[in-house]
């Protein structure tokens, strides 16, 4: 199983959860500028969506898309600790959170890095979209240690990923939200958290 990276992408949730869940894997970085591979491969021939994360888990078979990825995992590796087996509610719980956290936390940031959108834009798009949804995840936590439960799940790992990227990478803190930032200082200090930055970042947080 190889899967395909890039520093800090949405990539980083698959790690952290390929180490949670102790499976044994490859990595291949890939510059998403040039799209070639640190091997020197054209990454549109393994997938022409041409962005990360994607898993090779064999010659036929190449997933994409983080949320699908994640739940493969989980799945294919009876990791029921991170996703409750077919019919536990539990289980949709947690695919609801993962899929809320794909399609409104991680496309709303995805949009806020563009270049091409004005400064002025972005302000609006933040302050009417991702921050009354920040808000939403912060009041969960409130009453929460984990989005679901009492477990540190799929969920968590992608969570944890896009929390990273507000202060890293869009220079908006995460003191205004209280339970988002005690939640993402907690969970930083995991070892499969602390080993996917150390393998990827190249260092610790």
């Amino acid at each position: 199983m190889k899967l395909y990276y890039s520093k800090g992408a949405a990539s980083l949730a698959v790690r952290i959860m390929i180490h949670e869940m102790n499976l044994a894997c490859t990595f291949e970085s890939v510059d998403l500028k040039t799209k070639i591979t640190e091997t020197g491969g054209d990454f549109l021939n393994i997938t022409p969506k041409g962005y990360v994360p994607a898993l090779k888990v064999d010659d036929k078979i190449i997933l994409t898309e983080t949320a699908i990825i994640l739940q493969y995992l989980a799945d294919q590796h009876h990791a029921t600790a991170f996703l409750s087996e077919l019919g536990n509610v539990n289980r949709y719980r947690v695919l609801e959170w993962t899929n809320f956290i794909s399609t409104e936390l991680h496309k709303s940031c995805a949009v806020l890095l563009n270049p091409n959108i004005p400064e002025v834009t972005k302000d609006i798009l933040f302050n009417t979209g991702l921050k009354m949804k920040l808000n939403m995840v912060n009041d969960h936590l409130s009453k929460n240690q984990y989005l679901v439960q009492d477990q540190f799940t799929i969920a968590d790992g992608y969570l944890f990923t896009v929390l990273f990227w507000l202060p890293h990478f869009l220079k908006i803190e995460l003191s205004p939200w209280h339970h988002l930032d005690g939640y993402f200082l907690k969970h930083k200090n995991r070892a499969s958290i602390q080993t996917a930055f150390q393998e990827e970042i190249a260092e610790a947080i």
